[in-house]
C-alpha cells in the first residue's frame, strides 16, 4: 500500500497532466474557432473573444502538458490549438499603403467615454490640453453636455447631441461648421449622433458609435446595434470622407465590429498606427486593461500622423486621441 505522503507513480503523474492540459485547451480552440469561422456565437463567446491575445496562455500551458504527458495526439492538436489562436490574436487587416493626395488640413480627434459624466472635469481638462477639432462623447449626461458646450463656446461652437440622463446621454463637438440632420441619429438605447462637418472645403460626415455591451442577456441588441452601425457606414457616398468614433464595446476579435470595417471600406486609426492591441478598458477595478473597444474608424481620404490613449479620471476607459490628415483628390 502506498503511503498517503508518497509522489504518484509516473503514469497517474502523466494522466493527470493529459486531462489538465486537455481542459485547458477546451477555452482557446472554442474562441480561436469562432474568430475564424467569423461568428460572435452566444453567450459566452463574445464576452470570451475579447480575451482572445490572452487565451495564447492556457492553450500553451495545455501543449507543455501534453507534451510532459507523453500523449502525442493531445500533444499534436495542443500545437495546432495554440497556433490557430496566436493566428488568430494577430491585428486584423493589414497595414494598407495607400497612395494619398495632398494633405488640406491637420484635424486632431478625440474620443471619450466618460461613464454617466463622472469624468467631465478630466475630460473639459484633456480638451484643453490638446486642443482636438472635433470631440466624439459617449455616456455624457445632460449636465456633462451642458458643460462641454458652455466651456468651449468659442473653441468648439458647433454641436450634434442626444440630450439624456445617464449613459443614454452622446455629444459631438467640433470646431467646424456642422449639418446636423435627424436621420443622423443612429437608433439605439444609447444617443448616436452624426453630422456633416465642412472642414477644408470638403463635407466630412462625422458619426458617433455606442452600442450596448455584449452583456449576457443582451448579445442580440448588441448585434442589431452594430449591424445598424455597419449599415450606416456601408450606405454612405464613398466619395465623402467619414468618421466614424467612439465606444464600440467590440474589439477586432468580434466578426460584428469587423463587418462595420469591411462593409464601410475604414480603417482602424489604431491599427494604421500599429497600436491596434492598445487596450482601453477597464480602467477601474481589480483587473488591468485588456481589450481595446474604443476605436475612431477612418474612410481612405485620412491618414493618420499618430495615436494616443490618454486616462481620463473617473472614467473607465481611457480615451483615443488621433491626429488625422485630410487628403485631397487622388
Amino acid at each position: 500500500m502506498r503511503r498517503v505522503d508518497e509522489p504518484l507513480p509516473l503514469r497517474p503523474r502523466r494522466r493527470t497532466a493529459a486531462w489538465a492540459g486537455g481542459l485547458l485547451l477546451i477555452v482557446p480552440a472554442t474562441i480561436a474557432g469562432c474568430r475564424i469561422l467569423d461568428t460572435d456565437a452566444v453567450t459566452p463567446v463574445p464576452q470570451l473573444l475579447s480575451f482572445l491575445p490572452w487565451l495564447t496562455v492556457p492553450a500553451a500551458l495545455g501543449a507543455l502538458l501534453a507534451v510532459i504527458a507523453h500523449r502525442r495526439t493531445l500533444s499534436l492538436l495542443a500545437f495546432v490549438v495554440l497556433a490557430t489562436t496566436a493566428w488568430s490574436a494577430l491585428p486584423y487587416m493589414p497595414q494598407l499603403v495607400t497612395s494619398y493626395g495632398l494633405p488640406l488640413a491637420r484635424v486632431r480627434v478625440l474620443a471619450a467615454n466618460i461613464e454617466f459624466g463622472e469624468a467631465t472635469g478630466a475630460l473639459i481638462d484633456t480638451i484643453r490640453r490638446e486642443r482636438p477639432q472635433l470631440v466624439f462623447v459617449s455616456e455624457c449626461d445632460r449636465a456633462c453636455g451642458h458643460a462641454l458646450t458652455s466651456t468651449f463656446a468659442t473653441e468648439l461652437p458647433h454641436h450634434a447631441s442626444v440630450d439624456a440622463d445617464g449613459s443614454a446621454g452622446s455629444v459631438l463637438l467640433s470646431a467646424y461648421p456642422l449639418r446636423v440632420r435627424d436621420e443622423g441619429v443612429i437608433p439605439a438605447a444609447m444617443g448616436m449622433p452624426g453630422a456633416t462637418a465642412e472642414i477644408a472645403g470638403l463635407p466630412v460626415r462625422l458619426q458617433l458609435a455606442h452600442p450596448l455591451p455584449p452583456l449576457p442577456g443582451q448579445v442580440d441588441a448588441w448585434k442589431r446595434e452594430l449591424g445598424r452601425i455597419e449599415d450606416v457606414a456601408a450606405g454612405r457616398p464613398y466619395d465623402e470622407p467619414f468618421l466614424l468614433a467612439g465606444d464600440f464595446n467590440a474589439s477586432q476579435d468580434h466578426a460584428a465590429f469587423r463587418a462595420i470595417l469591411d462593409r464601410g471600406h475604414l480603417q482602424d486609426a489604431a491599427r494604421l498606427a500599429r497600436t491596434s492591441r492598445t487596450p482601453t478598458w477597464p480602467t477601474e477595478g481589480p483587473v488591468p486593461p485588456y481589450v481595446q473597444i474604443d476605436h475612431v474608424l477612418v474612410s481612405d481620404d485620412f491618414s493618420v500622423a499618430g495615436i494616443r490613449f490618454p486616462a481620463l479620471a473617473g472614467s473607465d476607459h481611457r480615451a483615443v486621441l488621433t491626429d488625422l490628415d485630410l487628403r485631397g483628390a487622388r
